[in-house]
């Protein structure tokens, strides 16, 4: 059922919108950890190396097709929240048109150009053929990514943040079979870990999909509603685009880091791989509040309440202050144990690393979590554009850890990455955050014609 969050307590529906997302988060987080362990335990350090090597590259793909996908969404949330129905039902049918459009150009250059990408990497050549045949599976299964991305979104900005877990559920579980089946029965390799997540994710995509069409009223098309709208697309894609470029733009530093730790050998990629399996799992409560906020913004904008958007920024990040604690608590005691989910813990070297990987990005997650509350707040708003500088900020940071501190320091260089990259966001965002709230608020009170 749609929620509306212009009205209520902020701290609560915070919450009550945050845990399914985080339910979804962590499930989703099923189809890397699935593959992570399964290609670790039975088929080798080389192979899970290999895997973990294309996961800049997938960021830097699959983020972009998130980001379009979540920035097609404002406008929907923006339009919930203002009650007009028409409008919003028009923006769903023209985002639709747009991500088929996106989806057929992303599809097409990434499976070219990804062994080139490889290279260009510098990917070990002991595990370049296998990390080609993992990522240009994925790269192949680029459409249903994005059909599963554009529904939920939609779904979100109507304030439904359960509906698309219960299908992630589904799906996660049946990744686990087709992660066995195809590995230990097919004898597939790394292409069987990458079928079934490909093939895990558009069952949740088409299941979100026939849900949506046939429970929600609200987006039953009338009349012309459903018909492309030229115009209306390019602004749907000067919203999607920008919050796309972040996430990519983003990644980009991440490519470069991934480069510098491939030079250091096999062991020192599988031991950031393992450790970023492990981190994927604590950072989807951020991941959580973050998504929570685009939406909390984009329906309170429309209801033309600023006041409300500032007090759910506050609950959001005490919120998720409290947990980064708790979170690095864990880490610091357990982190080497769950390791031993995805290599056999025989490797000193590599089982330091990971806990040494662990603790220092765990020990920052209080700037990650400010970067991803403050980030998608003002992308709820409007201000995407915005967002990529903040993505250039990271970018910035991660090619300092790639070009200067693996090169000076070695694997301690790749360990400071992400808070360094994290930190130097928070530098942008926080005084983008005061100014944009400063814009938001003088357009209300009348002391600015727009935005």
């Amino acid at each position: 059922m749609v929620k509306d969050m212009t009205e209520g307590k902020p701290g609560r529906l915070i919450l009550e919108f945050a845990i399914p997302l985080l339910l979804g988060n962590l499930f989703q987080q099923f189809y890397s950890l699935v593959d992570t362990a399964i290609v670790g335990k039975f088929l080798g350090v080389d192979q899970l190396a290999a895997v973990g090597s294309t996961g800049s590259i997938n960021f830097l793909i699959i983020g972009f097709c998130m980001g379009i996908c979540s920035g097609f969404a404002i406008p929907i949330a923006q339009r919930f929240g203002a009650k007009d129905e028409s409008g919003m039902r028009r923006c769903v049918a023209n985002s639709a048109w747009v991500s088929v459009i996106f989806a057929v150009v992303l599809t097409i250059v990434t499976v070219l150009l990804c062994r080139n990408i490889l290279q260009w990497m510098r990917t070990p050549e002991n595990i370049i053929d296998d990390a080609w045949m993992y990522i240009v599976i994925i790269f192949a299964g680029i459409p249903v990514t994005i059909l599963y991305n554009l529904t939920s979104a939609i779904i979100r900005a109507m304030g439904d943040s359960k509906t698309p877990v219960y299908f992630l559920v589904m799906s996660a579980l049946l990744n686990i079979v087709l992660d066995l089946f195809c590995i230990l029965v097919l004898k597939m390799g790394v292409a069987g870990a990458a079928l079934a997540t490909v093939i895990s994710q558009a069952i949740s995509g088409i299941c979100c999909l026939v849900y949506m069409i046939r429970k929600y009223e609200i987006l039953r098309m009338q009349g012309t509603e459903g018909k492309a709208d030229p115009e209306l697309m390019l602004r749907l894609t000067g919203m999607g685009v920008p919050m796309g470029l972040q996430y990519s733009v983003t990644a980009i530093g991440s490519v470069i880091l991934q480069s510098a730790v491939n030079t250091l050998g096999s062991t020192a990629v599988a031991a950031v791989t393992a450790s970023g399996r492990i981190s994927g799992f604590f950072v989807c409560p951020s991941d959580a509040l973050g998504a929570t906020m685009a939406t909390w913004a984009g329906q309170n904008m429309g209801a033309k309440k600023p006041k409300r958007i500032r007090e759910g920024l506050r609950m959001a990040n005490i919120y998720g202050i409290v947990y980064a604690l708790i979170a690095f608590g864990i880490l610091a005691a357990a982190g080497k144990y769950m390791a031993l989910l995805f290599v056999d813990g025989t490797d000193p070297e590599l089982m330091n690393r990971i806990q040494q990987m662990l603790l220092i990005n765990s020990g920052s997650y209080t700037f990650l979590i400010l970067v991803n509350n403050v980030r998608f707040l003002i992308q709820g708003i409007g201000f995407s554009t915005l967002a990529i500088f903040s993505g250039v900020s990271e970018m910035i940071a991660r090619g300092i850890a790639g070009f200067v501190l693996v090169p000076m320091f070695g694997f301690l260089g790749a360990c400071v990455a992400n808070p360094l990259a994290w930190l130097f966001a928070d530098l942008f965002l926080i005084p983008a955050y005061l100014y944009v709230m400063r814009q938001v608020e003088d357009f209300f009170s009348g002391k600015r014609e727009q935005l």
